[in-house]
């Protein structure tokens, strides 16, 4: 199972370092309260004294691993010790085979095939067995065919980008540059893009662009150039469209990390209601390989301090519909919840298959 974080562990942490790191990592998720270097000193796979620990989490807490999250002697893990946890320190096991059958009858039997019915089933079993929130996005549309398009330059460095797409559908997009295009470049680069483009797939003309010819900038010419850029950024796929199931986010509640700020709590509730954040950070691993892990302000959110959020895509017949996740606090079980979520991504691939 691959784990695609983008991230890697500090090799300047010592073996001993790393050892007290998981075990506090893991007395943490497991009980929720501060851990000291007492509680850590009873741990038999360590073999330390409470004196030597605590040196280690002072150091710890140097480095950014650990903090003190007020007077307490205890120390809780930062985002940078979960994620050097769940990269370098996690051993993830795979679900039994009991559970996967369950799993697999549960989708294969729900909604007499039914897609809309699948996916609430598929949300609804990541929710009951993390007691967290488990979400499905529905199926990407078909991707929208470039019939035309035009730049015209605004004021400052924006263009504004009008597109024709599938038969009829007018789409305008202002986008932001790098620096300032001429009305003439802008042109130029459009015809280029609608001689050679034009009813094709955008992703893919945005892909194959970036991919042949951002690897050679320096010998393309002023035209190619100015025409991929534009193509970089107003042929993006728009996520907003989309939409979600989601299952069991009152599960979030019964963590005192997340109802310790009511203000907090309404904040996530509101932008599970509103999706649009939801739908762009999910939207981001439609393309990951295998199992995509945020962690904290890592997700680019503020909404999402507290919280770690797990996905995987699913597919049919190659091509990747939607995205699948649990989200919840970031004390979460990882080596539960990332196993679950890599199973279910593939169990509802073949659920979705024609048979």
């Amino acid at each position: 199972m691959a784990s695609k974080t983008g991230h890697s562990g500090d090799p300047g942490l010592g073996d001993r370092a790393q050892q007290v790191l998981k075990a506090l990592v893991e007395h943490y998720i497991s009980q929720g309260e501060p851990v000291g270097s007492r509680t850590l000193s009873r741990n038999r796979s360590l073999d330390l004294s409470s004196a030597t620990i605590r040196n280690v989490m002072a150091d710890l807490e140097d480095l950014g691993y650990v903090q003190s999250p007020h007077t307490s002697a205890g120390r809780i893990p930062t985002v940078r010790g979960y994620r050097f946890f769940v990269d370098a320190l996690l051993t993830v096991r795979s679900l039994e085979s009991e559970e996967l059958e369950a799993l697999r009858h549960s989708l294969a039997t729900s909604g007499a095939g039914r897609t809309e019915d699948v996916l609430a089933v598929a949300s609804g079993l990541l929710s009951a067995i993390t007691r967290m929130a488990g979400v499905v996005t529905l199926p990407r549309p078909g991707e929208d065919s470039l019939r035309h398009v035009e730049f015209l330059p605004l004021s400052g460095k924006r263009v504004l980008a009008i597109l024709v797409v599938n038969e009829a559908n007018v789409e305008n997009r202002i986008i932001h540059t790098e620096r300032a295009y001429s009305a003439s470049e802008l042109e130029q680069a459009a015809h280029y893009l609608n001689q050679n483009f034009a009813g094709k797939g955008m992703d893919g003309v945005r892909r194959q662009l970036i991919r042949e010819m951002g690897v050679a900038r320096e010998h393309m010419d002023r035209i190619m150039r100015t025409a991929v850029d534009m193509a970089e950024k107003a042929f993006t796929p728009t996520p907003q469209h989309g939409d979600y199931v989601l299952a069991g986010q009152n599960n979030l509640m019964e963590f005192n990390e997340l109802t310790g700020s009511v203000g907090r709590l309404r904040q996530l509730f509101e932008a599970f209601t509103q999706k649009r954040e939801i739908l762009h950070l999910l939207d981001q691993c439609a393309h990951a390989d295998g199992v995509q892990i945020f962690i904290g302000e890592e997700s680019g959110y503020q909404v999402l301090d507290e919280c770690s959020v797990v996905t995987a895509p699913y597919s049919v017949d190659g091509r990747v519909l939607g995205v699948l996740g649990v989200i919840g606090p970031t004390r979460m079980a990882y080596e539960r919840v990332i196993p679950l979520v890599d199973a279910t991504a593939k169990l509802l691939s073949a659920a979705l298959n024609p048979r």
